[in-house]
């Protein structure tokens, strides 16, 4: 029997990373006005999803992957790429924040509190709940919905 000949990691990364970032248009081309696909294959998948996360040892598996991912790779991923896209990111985003938290933003102006109690007053630990409850019941009616 013959072995095969296999590359080393080193030089499986070194190719990967010269020549992947020229395929942008490639990756243009293929995934721009996909949405819909991604969104109907996924709400499929949503019953291999819940098995996924209940099974027994899921924390087991969690853990042993922040393990191996580790603190170091996070702080240098922030460093090398997270910096750079953090602006770009929010900017692109702006649309969705405002889409995002405008139905929070109606229940809490059509929330009526009642008046707060002087400093200190156990009372004043209702308002709390007075806002929190709605604000929770609208997060699970649009998680249960979906948005629109």
């Amino acid at each position: 029997m013959a072995k095969m000949k296999v590359p080393g990691s080193g030089e499986t990364a070194k190719k990967w990373a010269d020549q992947t970032p020229g395929r942008a248009g490639y990756y243009e081309a293929n995934t721009v006005g996909s949405g819909s696909h991604w969104e109907s294959e996924t709400k499929a998948a949503a019953a291999n999803y819940k098995q996924a996360v209940s099974a027994a040892d899921i924390d087991k598996r969690f853990k042993g992957g922040v393990t191996r991912a580790g603190g170091a790779k996070f702080d240098r991923k922030v460093k090398d790429v997270g910096v750079g896209r953090f602006g770009p990111g929010i900017a692109a985003a702006e649309g969705d924040m405002s889409s995002g938290i405008e139905p929070y933003l109606a229940v809490l102006a059509a929330t009526e509190i009642k008046a707060r109690g002087p400093r200190g007053d156990p009372a004043n630990y209702d308002l709390v709940k007075q806002v929190g409850d709605p604000l929770h019941k609208k997060r699970l009616a649009l998680l249960a919905a979906g948005p629109g």
